[in-house]
């Protein structure tokens, strides 16, 4: 169950958009980029506020693969397994992502909400494999020993904090 903050600020984020069907994504993109997720409550108070069933909105919402039903870390690492990164060995990146955030391919957040971990078929940056991005940062010629002390740096920033 959602706090009534959320469902305030979505009714913020809905002003800024036609409530009409054509609405839709462009406003649960703007939920995810609040909230890192697409909480699925919020999802079924925007279709009803829109006047669109809820069948309707989750049909697109699924479609579209951008869009995550589960909370996210704040750190959202996505490791390249393309080609060019694959070759480069990016599954040992990954490999070590897992066992250090005690993550698997069906838990991809860890337990203190700072890590996501994702696959992804390409980032676009073949020549700098294997690369992986940490909040859309490109990080090149990566290996397990350097994702490990990148996962140290990122907790050394929170501890700051």
């Amino acid at each position: 169950m959602l706090d009534a903050s959320y469902y305030q600020k979505t009714d913020e984020i809905i002003a800024m958009h036609t409530r009409e069907e054509r609405s839709l994504i462009p406003i649960i993109q703007d939920i995810q980029e609040e909230y890192r997720y697409l909480p699925p409550e919020l999802l079924t108070y925007v279709a009803k506020q829109i006047g669109i069933t809820e069948a309707k909105a989750y049909s697109v919402a699924s479609f579209y693969e951008n869009f995550s039903f589960e909370p996210k870390g704040k750190y959202v690492i996505k490791v390249c397994d393309g080609t060019a990164c694959h070759v480069r060995k990016s599954i040992p990146i990954l490999e070590a992502l897992y066992k250090e955030l005690g993550l698997n391919e069906h838990k991809h957040t860890s337990d203190d909400m700072l890590f996501t971990v994702e696959t992804v078929s390409c980032l676009g940056a073949c020549g700098l494999a294997p690369a992986i991005t940490v909040n859309d940062e490109v990080h090149p010629k990566m290996s397990p020993e350097k994702v490990i002390k990148l996962l140290e740096e990122l907790r050394g920033e929170e501890n700051e904090n």
